[in-house]
């Protein structure tokens, strides 16, 4: 994409209809390529998405040996790791700019070559995502860790070792980082308070494929039994109910009715009741689910984030762009990341009503209630958004701001939105598949 592309002319106030899919789960599969790094035989993973994630997952594996190529069907890939290599360290910092994943490379590393080298990391700026827990487990499994200028120089001198790890927060990325280091190593790791996201389960579910021997408690515990050789796999991806519901949400906010083939209703369920709360309908098959205004006046709701099985924090941005149009007052209590209500300054420029707070409008427990973030917000509504120029903040802000500007009367001017296609699979494709009044600069998207 080139910079003159990177600015998207969106015409709003034209309901979105029609027909899109999504495919593998941005938070599943480059996590699932990362983890055929472990095996001794190639791997075929089906359903994977083009997102920036997995070409720079991509670009990362092939720097250390992996072949990546396509495979038999569209949207599969075959990943041979038999002749894993070092990388050298300036590539790895010119792929690693614009992603956290790499961090997860470090255990596959440890085990295949005995070291790793880990840069500087991206990604979005939506609060504080400390890598420094994911050093502290590697520790524990006994990695050695250098400072250095460009990064952090990782060692295993001997073979890691199972251990016990208490997680202060149920992080999806901390959790993973336990997976991918825990499998091969020696003996039994214990994680407890760990997150259980259906994109978890299904790394899960990729790892015992390739031999790993992983039970998950009721109890947010997950005991590991380290093996001394994993193989390969073939797994397709469980799809993105993150997009799924973004586009579930750009129904709402815009009066239309889009069908979106391959959303599922299991690891949907939160968000679908809630949907329905505010007065949006829904319809699920076998191949997936289609959401629509009814017509007739949204209701206000209360809301608050959480992990998994709550309502994802991911799902939030998107649904507060509909809660504008809805009438009375909605709350909302974001209580996993700290700054992820800050987009919301934008939608205020296009007439919405959303105040922010710094005390918890919420009765769940958080993390944030004493730390003077604005992480509580009331919406008011409904308010008629109006056309403006939006720079696109992170991933979720910046597909709200899209949807913000489809529902908008007169024409937005979106900046950035380069950085949606890190998580939306040919997100404008689809909204010339669905109607949308938008083009590149001197260019009509059609």
């Amino acid at each position: 994409m080139t910079v003159n592309d990177d600015v998207l002319l969106v015409h709003g106030g034209t309901p979105l209809e029609g027909e899109i899919r999504v495919r593998g789960a941005k938070n599943l599969v480059p996590k699932a390529m990362v983890a055929a790094l472990l095996g001794s035989a190639p791997s075929r993973l089906r359903n994977v998405p083009d997102i920036r994630d997995v070409r720079v997952v991509r670009g990362l594996l092939q720097l250390h040996g992996v072949t990546v190529r396509p495979g038999e069907e569209p949207g599969e890939l075959v990943l041979d790791p038999t002749h894993v290599e070092s990388a050298n360290v300036a590539d790895i910092d010119a792929h690693a700019g614009s992603s956290r994943i790499p961090i997860l490379f470090c255990g596959p590393l440890l085990h295949r070559l005995g070291h790793a080298f880990i840069p500087g990391l991206g990604g979005c700026d939506i609060g504080g995502r400390p890598i420094d827990f994911h050093f502290d487990v590697l520790r524990q499994f006994g990695a050695t860790i250098e400072k250095r200028a460009d990064g952090q120089y990782l060692e295993a001198p001997q073979r890691l070792r199972g251990t016990k790890i208490r997680l202060p927060y149920p992080s999806v990325g901390a959790t993973e980082q336990v997976l991918l280091t825990a499998v091969l190593a020696e003996g039994v790791t214990e994680l407890s308070n760990a997150a259980v996201e259906p994109e978890i389960e299904d790394l899960i579910c990729v790892l015992q494929k390739m031999g790993a021997i992983i039970a998950m408690d009721t109890d947010r515990t997950i005991r590991i039994t380290g093996v001394d050789k994993l193989g390969g796999y073939t797994h397709r991806a469980l799809p993105d109910r993150l997009e799924a519901a973004s586009w579930a949400s750009a129904a709402l906010a815009t009066e239309g009715n889009i069908y979106v083939h391959g959303a599922q209703q299991r690891s949907m369920m939160t968000f679908l009741n809630t949907y329905r709360k505010v007065g949006g309908a829904f319809e699920i098959d076998d191949e997936g689910i289609r959401f629509w205004h009814p017509g007739g006046q949204l209701k206000s709701i209360a809301l608050e984030t959480d992990v998994h099985p709550g309502f994802q924090t991911d799902w939030q941005q998107p649904l507060v762009v509909a809660l504008t149009q809805a009438t009375g007052l909605s709350i909302i209590h974001e209580t996993v990341y700290e700054s992820r209500l800050g987009f919301t300054s934008a939608l205020n420029q296009m007439g919405a009503h959303i105040q922010l707070y710094r005390e918890c409008l919420g009765g769940s427990d958080c993390r944030f209630g004493q730390r003077n973030f604005l992480h509580s917000a009331v919406v008011s509504g409904p308010t008629r958004l109006q056309g403006a120029d939006l720079v696109i903040p992170d991933l979720r802000g910046g597909f709200s701001y899209l949807i913000a500007a489809l529902a908008a009367q007169g024409t937005s001017r979106v900046h950035g939105i380069g950085l949606i296609n890190r998580g939306y699979e040919n997100f404008m494709e689809k909204l010339v598949e669905l109607g949308a009044k938008a083009e590149l600069p001197g260019k009509a998207l059609a």
